[in-house]
């Protein structure tokens, strides 16, 4: 059954009510080697790969295009894509399938558009057309109002479903100092809404506050969301977070927490100072820490999935963290409190495939991942060999 979402909040609370600062796992090589397939390729940016019930799979590119994945066969979804500004890290990103797509065939992308009625970052439903060749929107915007920044830059947006059927959303910054600690915008936060309305999930942290916007707040103080998990069985969310020059962070989703993540220094920086740290807890000594860092270099982390079921031997139950500027996967297990106990790195995808964005386990139990190399990039199947 699916669970309330204030119960899980309630237990990450009391499981995080003493913060750590984020800890540096060292990565290691794997020693369960994965296997990879490619499944398709020609795609130019791919964004991000929802699951059909049937085993087919949409795949959005940046560059405002839409695709149906049957097998190997990549055929164009005709849908109107012509507000989308596709300038710098905008474009068409995040997706997600609506649990009831069987009966209405509905799934939601998230988007930066330009428009009569203004620019911004947004969600929007979609129909699939019986023979899915085209995609008509039925609710624009299902969520409105998010920043954008002109160049696209920290335009986050990533979409995935919790255990409860609400929608939860990683954002970005915009790369302005003021927005993460701001509750009344929609900017480096974590959104969770409900599916069908866009407004505040029943439970949210926020909601008796006056702002509409700030009852959809679930977290805030975060720079840039890449990707957000959830795992099937726990509940448990987790998020993918780029750091400036130092620090990406994996950090655990917790209701109503605030993530440190402040380069306007209260208000006393001009423009956006990122030298701060990525979790300030100076400034704000009750925010919650991430469970992993990057420390020095980045990897640009991106989308993550957990690895759930049998087929996975020693890895059923860690999650797969993509890495674009790193060029690589990280295998994360997690200790009975949620945190991360180890990191590797399996050499099947070290620099093999180049950049590597979204990641989501199939219906068949394989973890699909993206490259994102700007041409010729690919849909890689991940199984666990032996």
């Amino acid at each position: 059954m699916p669970r309330p979402w204030f119960l899980l909040g309630a237990l990450l609370l009391v499981a995080c009510a003493a913060p750590q600062s984020a800890p540096t796992v060292p990565a290691a090589a794997g020693s369960a080697e994965l296997a990879v397939e490619v499944v398709a390729e020609g795609f130019e940016n791919p964004w991000d790969i929802g699951f059909l019930p049937d085993g087919q799979a949409l795949v959005t590119e940046r560059g405002a295009r839409l695709s149906l994945l049957s097998g190997a066969r990549v055929t164009p979804v005709q849908a109107d894509l012509a507000d989308v500004q596709v300038r710098g890290e905008g474009g068409l990103m995040g997706l997600v399938v609506h649990p009831d797509f069987a009966q209405s065939r509905r799934f939601t992308t998230c988007q930066t558009h330009n428009g009569p009625d203004g620019n911004d970052i947004r969600l929007v439903t979609w129909q699939l057309s019986p023979d899915g060749s085209s995609a008509v929107r039925v609710v624009d915007p299902l969520v409105g109002g998010l920043p954008l920044n002109p160049s696209g830059r920290h335009s986050g947006c990533r979409p995935t479903l919790a255990t409860d059927g609400s929608l939860l959303v990683g954002t970005g910054d915009t790369a302005r100092g003021a927005l993460p600690q701001d509750l009344t915008s929609l900017g480096g936060k974590i959104l969770r809404v409900d599916l069908a309305t866009g407004g505040p999930a029943r439970g949210n942290p926020f909601l008796m506050r006056d702002d509409p916007r700030t009852r959809i707040v679930l977290s805030y103080g975060h720079r840039n969301v890449q990707g957000v998990a959830v795992h099937p069985d726990t509940g448990r969310a987790y998020s993918a977070e780029h750091g400036p020059d130092v620090d990406d962070e994996v950090n655990r989703v917790v209701p109503g927490a605030n993530h440190g993540w402040d380069p306007a220094q209260g208000g006393t920086a001009a423009g956006y100072d990122e030298s701060v740290p990525m979790t300030d807890t100076r400034r704000f000594p009750q925010a919650e820490p991430a469970v992993w860092a990057s420390g020095s270099p980045t990897l640009a982390i991106s989308g993550l999935s957990f690895l759930t079921g049998q087929q996975w031997g020693e890895l059923d139950g860690a999650l797969a963290v993509c890495a674009l500027k790193g060029q690589r996967l990280l295998i994360m297990t997690l200790a009975a409190d949620g945190s991360v106990a180890t990191v590797t790195q399996p050499a099947a995808l070290d620099g093999t495939y180049g950049r590597l964005r979204a990641a989501r386990q199939g219906p068949d139990g394989a973890l699909y991942v993206t490259t994102d190399n700007g041409g010729g990039d690919k849909v890689l199947r991940i199984t666990r060999r032996g």
